[in-house]
């Protein structure tokens, strides 16, 4: 299994050297010059071809563009992602705390995917075809297909504003989870439990669920084994939704004001405040690269097979 986990982290490493040039490459594509960008930022009221000239030397613009990667990427795996181009300030201090405030809205929120997508996939399959089968399977493609702003902003005109229970915006206590984790699982938890109940749907009709039976297993064995089985399947899903949400909170964190990533980078976006923008899709793009490893080794650790074959 160590053999495994090193060749896995050994083959993310190409693919993170990639996935950084290609953020590199992506956001020099400018039509603007990188020192142009920089002094529209700051609000230079004239912008001179001297000024253009001097930027472009104090923030090594003017060296060859494989040399500007490589001291970018240099910089990048000590963690200095530059500085600002609006207020002068390091990427890090300004992304730093807003990527711990994303990931705990996310880690909360996936949580309660899971735990409840387990819950419902085990429940309808067990109840296949059944009223409440298809109450649920109904019911999720309703809230799913509903979108994510329109639900928070309903949520808030009940729970905020008429009944004035929860806070509207803010990350001021444990009470500022609940609104956007409740939209964030209810966006997702109709999407993952279909693929727990499809899983032990068709887990159930496997020959060892025949032989298990007709060997004596109590039913409650019998389902655990189909569980594992199937979560076999949906572990790599699973794995898969923390970086789909931490990546999708753009629009919850700015309907509640949320002090996160997505809030941060669509005032990057507006501003064309790149070095802040390269840190977000850079750490978006690691996030999914090392979350899908860890469903390989997940896997791997479940189904030894997995292992001979790699």
């Amino acid at each position: 299994m160590g053999r495994y986990i090193v060749k896995r982290i050994l083959l993310a490493i190409p693919l993170l050297m990639v996935i950084s040039f290609i953020t590199f490459v992506l956001i020099n594509l400018s039509p603007l010059e990188p020192a142009v960008v920089v002094l529209q930022a700051q609000e230079v009221p004239q912008i001179t071809a001297e000024l253009i000239a001097q930027t472009n030397k104090e923030l090594g613009f003017d060296q060859p563009f494989l040399i500007q990667y490589m001291n970018w990427a240099m910089d990048v795996i000590q963690f200095d992602f530059g500085h600002s181009y609006v207020s002068g300030e390091s990427v890090w201090t300004l992304i730093g705390p807003a990527f711990l405030n994303t990931l705990k809205l996310t880690l909360v929120s996936s949580v309660f995917i899971i735990a409840l997508s387990i819950l419902l996939g085990v429940v309808c399959a067990m109840r296949e075809g059944k009223l409440l089968d298809q109450s649920v399977r109904g019911i999720s493609f309703f809230l799913t297909a509903m979108p994510s702003y329109w639900l928070a902003a309903i949520m808030i005109w009940y729970f905020s504003v008429k009944l004035d229970l929860l806070p509207t915006s803010g990350m001021d206590s444990y009470r500022s989870y609940i609104l956007p984790v409740i939209v964030i699982t209810v966006s997702y938890t109709g999407i993952y439990f279909r693929t727990v109940r499809s899983s032990m749907l068709s887990n159930m009709n496997e020959d060892y669920v025949l032989y298990a039976r007709a060997s004596g297993l109590s039913e409650r064995k019998v389902m655990l084994h189909i569980l594992r089985n199937s979560l076999q399947v949906a572990v790599s899903i699973f794995c898969m939704a923390i970086p789909i949400v931490l990546g999708s909170t753009v629009v919850i964190e700015n309907v509640f004001a949320w002090p996160g990533l997505g809030r941060l980078s669509v005032k990057s976006i507006l501003s064309r405040d790149f070095p802040i923008i390269q840190a977000y899709v850079l750490i978006l793009a690691v996030t999914f690269v090392l979350f899908n490893t860890l469903s390989d080794i997940i896997n791997a650790a479940m189904n030894p097979r997995l292992r001979k074959e790699f």
